[in-house]
């Protein structure tokens, strides 16, 4: 038996090696077991999804998989793979990156977070808001990971000023209940009782200890409100801009490489379409969370009132007092805003679709998204830090300090996370494969029974599905394998592709039930006061919730903006021997391949 258990330890030490290894080899009869091109294309497709889901190498060493193993098999030359790594959806998204990094370096972040707090009050349910607000906020531009790590810490130091120590909060939800007298003498053997907690209101004075314990739970459960509704909050914001999330802009570039004549999505008109299901679904949210947190309790607010006023008005306190640490906005904090002002403003406005945009000015189809990103970060490397001053030239005696830009490369090469880059171009690359090996077009053929259904009820499937299947795998690795399939199904149902290519794109972002589900939810189970049943329940209805709200965005005005109810020329197929007949060959190897996929 120790044998066996030793043996074990071993495998799980080598795991990503074995994987390595033995996927391309449990993978290959599907090269001899399909059609030439299909069948090589989905092993590498496969051997990519294996990888990407397990993180047997890292994720940006896998995406540039496609570059040796698309030419090297016959699927796709090389010089229509490496374009993929560099189109101007990704000098968008590079911007984006830019921009936040430059934001972060003068600490604007912290000021907007602090700001929004103390407009919104202190009571737990409002402070709740407060924080989702500024998540969802932040990671619009932000990465999720960047705005969670940020706002954790300004989220404990508050909570500690309204509940006191946490060990001590802990300590107290284990009171037993036992007579008066006894519980009087524990509680004042207990080393918190000799100080007053700042919370105001755990005392043991006239206080049974059924009374404390009932308190110290409700504070524990707004604790954990508190610390899961800033990562839940950053992965919806991030859906409201296509800069916020990768799979945002994997849907531009899949859409340009398949639909070349659809034109419809682009920042403008996606922040009009998905501005508004962010602020519904952030309002859902935020009542659930509020309401299973105790947020939303009244049970002790109404008699405990005044007790409860003291502890708020120290953490209202504490939050002013960060505040003025800021001090006045600067020069550089001016800047980075009106920058950050004039890039959203740009991007939006650049052709919005239902008014006309700047675009006009040019010439129809040469500036991008990317153009005004990429304008807009480049000023960042010169645009001075300090206020320029005309008497500096004629005073002999002023100081000659280096000039300082608002942005210097070093810190742009530090902060930004260039692997997602690399990324972005592997799901591009990948769908390049499947469109032109004709993979797409062959799984598609084969989910035909989801032409049975209302295509209504195909959005909650689809949307359902890949909710689902990315609280495994990163939001990324989910949309580039599955976003060429789906746009192959709705052409094969002849639905607007835009029908289930937004939904799906959407619900990608929509992973809340468990820690590593998303690096976000992982920051905040690693505090160490969130269990996986808190996420997994909390996270349960927030996947209904996120599912339904899509539901509605889509068949309301979405419908509207996209003329979804209609299947238009774009996305009728350019090259006619692509066509949805399915190949001949064995079903038991079309069963492996679902299952595959679907597992």
């Amino acid at each position: 038996m120790e044998t066996i258990s030793t043996f074990a330890k071993k495998l799980w030490c080598v795991k990503k090696q074995l994987i390595l290894v033995l996927t391309p080899l449990i993978l290959l009869p599907l090269i001899f077991g399909l059609p030439e091109k299909e069948g090589k294309c989905l092993y590498v497709v496969l051997l990519m999804a294996v990888f990407w889901c397990t993180e047997a190498l890292p994720l940006a060493v896998t995406a540039m998989l496609p570059v040796c193993l698309f030419p090297t098999m016959g699927i796709i030359p090389s010089k229509k793979v490496c374009p993929q790594y560099f189109l101007d959806t990704n000098f968008l998204f590079l911007s984006g990156l830019v921009m936040a990094s430059a934001i972060e370096e003068w600490g604007l972040h912290r000021r907007i977070a602090l700001k929004v707090l103390k407009i919104v009050g202190v009571k737990p349910a409002w402070l709740i808001l407060g924080m989702m607000i500024t998540s969802a906020f932040l990671s619009m531009w932000l990465s999720n990971t960047a705005t969670t790590a940020m706002m954790l810490p300004i989220a404990n130091a508050i909570l500690e000023s309204l509940f006191g120590d946490l060990a001590t909060l802990k300590e107290n939800c284990k009171v037993k209940e036992e007579t008066e007298g006894q519980s009087q003498v524990k509680l004042h053997s207990l080393p918190s009782e000799k100080q007053i907690l700042t919370d105001g209101m755990v005392r043991s004075n006239g206080r049974t200890a059924q009374e404390i314990r009932t308190e110290s739970e409700y504070q524990m459960k707004v604790w954990k409100g508190f610390l899961i509704c800033i990562p839940y909050a950053a992965s919806i914001g991030g859906t409201a801009t296509l800069t916020g999330t990768a799979p945002n802009l994997i849907l531009i570039g899949q859409l340009k490489s398949y639909f070349p004549e659809c034109d419809l999505i682009n920042f403008g008109s996606w922040f009009a379409f998905a501005f508004p299901l962010m602020v519904l679904f952030l309002i859902l949210a935020w009542l659930w969370i509020s309401f299973l947190y105790g947020g939303l309790n009244s049970r002790l607010c109404v008699k405990k009132q005044d007790e409860r006023a003291q502890a708020e008005k120290k953490a209202e306190a504490v939050i002013d007092e960060d505040y003025r640490k800021l001090g006045p906005i600067n020069f550089a904090e001016g800047s980075i805003a009106f920058f950050f002002i004039l890039f959203a403003v740009l991007l939006f406005t650049r052709d919005p679709k239902f008014v006309t945009g700047w675009s006009t000015f040019f010439n129809k189809g040469y500036v991008s998204d990317a153009t005004t990103g990429v304008i807009i970060v480049s000023i960042l490397f010169f645009f001075p830090s300090q206020k320029p001053s005309l008497s500096w030239w004629f005073d002999s005696r002023a100081s000659n300090t280096p000039y300082v830009p608002l942005l210097s490369w070093k810190k742009a090469q530090e902060c930004v996370p260039w692997n997602i880059i690399l990324l972005l171009g592997g799901g591009f690359a990948m769908a390049k494969g499947c469109e032109e090996s004709g993979l797409a077009a062959w799984i598609g053929a084969y989910l035909q029974p989801i032409a049975q259904v209302p295509p209504a009820v195909a959005v909650m499937f689809i949307t359902a599905f890949l909710a689902c299947f990315t609280e495994f795998a990163s939001n990324t690795a989910t949309i580039i394998i599955f976003l060429p399939v789906i746009a192959e199904l709705a052409m094969f149902v002849k639905v607007n592709p835009l029908y289930f290519m937004i939904p799906a794109t959407t619900g990608c972002s929509f992973a809340f039930m468990l820690p590593v589900s998303t690096p976000p939810n992982s920051i905040a189970f690693a505090s160490g006061h969130l269990l996986v049943k808190d996420m997994v329940k909390t996270g349960f209805v927030m996947n209904i919730l996120g599912i339904l709200s899509v539901s509605l965005a889509m068949n309301t005005w979405g419908r509207a903006m996209f003329s979804l109810e209609t299947y238009p020329d774009w996305a009728r197929p350019v090259n006619m021997s692509t066509s949805h007949t399915v190949p001949h060959c064995n079903i038991p190897w079309i069963v492996f391949v679902m299952v595959i996929l679907i597992n």
